[in-house]
């Protein structure tokens, strides 16, 4: 069975709202089987989402990393390409905007916080060009490549902390980074921060992107038929490293994020689980920008209300991550039986004796 990563653009649009109750009713029944109450449990994880200001904001905190992430995969998606590196990108994208955070200091904040995003964002797109390069000039899979460049990384992180990047903390940090390079906080008393309006801004940026400029068709032309688009006259390598390269920005920047909105300095390990959520995100919006800006939403919500479920209702927060993986299962029975029916559709019949 091949199916191309260009297969998960389409689809009904009823799909996803389909895979995401049939993941509740499998969380549910989990959840009943253990011996716990089902309504209690989901009565926390949507107290713990949205049953206060801070609720709300901590799930919008973690809904902003999971759009640009899940904006990453998706993109890639749209080009054919399997981006599994985004923990990589994140990673690179966080090294890179911290170095910038901590060393810029005495820069004003209108100049050293958009060089520190700048920064964050091309140390995920030079990662991810690594990828698409070998993928464009030798054809090596993307999805081998960039899971390969995820540990890399990870090592990378370990050693850059743990030695020349690391703080005067006894704990394995970097140095803080300097106020001027940290996001505004917008609500008070709560740590939600001007990270979520620029997700959004990048949200209507790529759909502009796709679907309103020449290089977005070119992208999804080679993504939908690479026969077609080499007739055409388009390049696949050029827009296969493109494609990488703002992909990788993009999930940079879902790390810079973490750095200059949350956490201020950057430690081993740093969370990277967004990387691979961001498959889940990508699959379940159709990889398209708004798809992915409501999937990203549903994540940061069940995220966030994970910890209030398993107070409320002593649920171990882990069912969140079977509930995700649900979704992803029902998303992909549906390329799996439309595929199985297809290949019916071509059976030819079986001749009679008397035929």
């Amino acid at each position: 069975m091949k199916v191309r990563a260009s297969s998960f653009t389409g689809g009904s649009a009823l799909t996803p709202f389909l895979a995401i109750i049939l993941a509740l009713a499998c969380g549910a029944l989990i959840i009943w089987v253990s011996g716990y109450d089902v309504v209690d449990a989901y009565r926390g994880l949507a107290r713990g989402a949205f049953g206060s200001k801070n609720n709300w904001a901590e799930t919008l905190v973690a809904t902003s990393p999971y759009i640009l992430a899940g904006l990453a995969v998706a993109f890639a998606f749209q080009c054919g390409l399997f981006n599994i590196g985004g923990g990589g990108q994140l990673i690179m994208g966080a090294i890179t905007s911290t170095w910038v955070g901590y060393h810029g200091t005495g820069l004003p904040m209108a100049i050293h916080l958009p060089l520190t995003i700048l920064a964050g964002a091309a140390g995920g797109a030079a990662w991810a060009a690594l990828a698409g390069w070998l993928k464009a000039s030798f054809g090596a899979h993307e999805v081998i490549t960039t899971i390969m460049l995820n540990y890399v990384a990870a090592y990378l992180l370990d050693f850059l902390v743990n030695g020349p990047m690391h703080g005067a903390s006894a704990i394995p940090k970097t140095p803080d980074i300097a106020v001027t390079a940290r996001l505004p906080i917008l609500l008070s008393d709560t740590r939600l921060h001007a990270g979520i309006i620029i997700a959004l801004i990048m949200v209507g940026i790529i759909h502009v992107l796709l679907y309103k400029t020449t290089l977005g068709l070119s992208i999804r032309l080679v993504g939908a038929n690479p026969t077609a688009a080499e007739n055409a006259g388009l390049p696949q390598s050029r827009y296969i490293l493109t494609a990488m390269m703002i992909s990788g920005a993009l999930a940079g920047l879902a790390g810079t994020f973490e750095i200059i909105g949350v956490n201020y300095a950057l430690p081993t390990p740093f969370n990277s689980e967004y990387g691979f959520d961001a498959i889940a995100i990508a699959l379940l919006g159709r990889s398209t920008p708004l798809g992915v800006l409501l999937a990203a939403f549903l994540f940061g919500a069940m995220r966030n209300g994970a910890s209030t479920m398993q107070i409320a209702a002593m649920v171990p927060s882990n069912i969140i991550s079977m509930i995700q993986a649900f979704v992803i299962f029902f998303l992909s029975a549906e390329i799996l039986f439309g595929w199985i029916w297809k290949r019916k559709a071509v059976v030819p019949p079986v001749a009679t004796a008397g035929g």
